[in-house]
């Protein structure tokens, strides 16, 4: 199951009491003091982890507690340090204050984050000795650790997002292109979660992509699976627009890329901006003389360059899907940057 967000209380480690303690030895039996200070508790410590992408694992679960430091000893021994509570977290995952609003943190791969501070821990007697008080009867306590009442919001990170309407065909595409097994069928929203593969161009080149539920109009106002879904676009780097070449409710594929442009502008005006390919899918339901005339139509609609801005393409027979990825690839280094190392589920490509 897919769970992007969370609600949870952290509570970091109080720190270890200080002990109140004197010398016994032989020949002193009302040495000085010598009760050691109390040990730190423990962080809560936020992880990036490779290989999550859900925050499924929060489901039910209320509050972590990270453990205390120890009560100083005698002998000036020092209480230990509480090792750290490390929560594992799914790269592109951001953390609100829930109480306040305020944006705590936004994980990036491999980040490590102390979320919650443990206390410092408390004070022996020792400390507390002067010319005027040898035998001081004193330690304090340790040091409440930070506590948080926190959201995790996840935002998927990928290259590449498939957008377009309900049955465009981005699962099928998906499949096609790496090794995820996303639910394909013939009704709308088939799709109920983001989806994400890894594609391998070749040994060095990989490209990460998110199948992004279908978007329909009012998506912007919370239609459909509309805002819980729309954010995950957010991350992705450019967007391909797949249109059905041959719509089965009759619309026409340029309407339909009019309507979810629309949603994607009425989000954010930054999403509205992000650099995007326009694919048209499904070519091959068409007879190849009617494919190529539908492609010019549209190019023509829509006013886009027909060699440059856009591609016809079938993930269901795997036609095209070769120059679409080199495609790609330029766009997401266009001066022939180096190989992105995002990692993320699926393997190499089956094209």
């Amino acid at each position: 199951m897919f769970v992007d967000q969370a609600i949870i209380t952290v509570r970091a480690g109080t720190g270890g009491g200080g002990r109140v303690s004197f010398r016994r030895e032989k020949g002193e039996p009302k040495g000085g003091p010598n009760g050691g200070d109390g040990g730190k508790g423990a962080d809560v410590v936020l992880q990036a982890e490779d290989g999550m992408h859900t925050l499924y694992d929060f489901r039910g679960v209320p509050l972590v507690e990270a453990p205390h430091g120890e009560d100083g000893g005698k002998k000036q021994c020092h209480g230990g340090d509480a090792p750290d509570m490390v929560i594992k977290l799914p790269a592109g995952t951001l953390i609100y204050n829930d109480e306040t609003g305020e944006l705590m943190a936004d994980l990036k791969p491999s980040d490590r984050i102390v979320i919650a501070k443990g206390g410092k821990g408390g004070w022996g007697n020792e400390h507390f000795k002067s010319s005027t008080n040898q035998t001081p009867r004193r330690a304090t306590p340790g040091a409440e650790g930070e506590s948080f009442r926190l959201r995790f919001e996840l935002k998927l990170i990928a290259d590449v997002g498939f957008v377009g309407l309900p049955n465009a065909g981005k699962s099928t595409l998906l499949a096609a292109l790496t090794r995820a097994t996303p639910k394909i069928a013939d009704y709308p929203f088939t799709t109920l979660s983001p989806q994400l593969g890894i594609c391998e161009l070749d040994a060095m080149r990989r490209i990460v992509m998110a199948d992004i539920p279908g978007l329909i109009e009012g998506a912007s106002k919370g239609a459909g699976l509309g805002l819980d879904f729309l954010r995950h676009i957010e991350r992705t780097r450019v967007l391909v627009h797949l249109l059905d070449a041959q719509p089965p409710d009759g619309s026409t594929p340029a309407e339909n890329y009019r309507t979810v442009r629309h949603e994607l502008t009425q989000h954010s005006e930054e999403l509205g901006n992000k650099p995007e390919l326009i694919v048209l899918n499904k070519v091959d339901l068409l007879d190849p003389d009617e494919a190529g005339k539908v492609a010019k139509k549209l190019a023509r609609e829509l006013d886009v360059d027909a060699k440059q801005g856009m591609l016809a393409i079938s993930g269901a027979a795997h036609t095209g899907l070769k120059p679409l990825l080199e495609r790609l690839w330029v766009m997401l280094h266009p001066k022939g940057g180096g190989v992105e190392n995002w990692k993320a589920v699926g393997g190499a490509a089956e094209t």
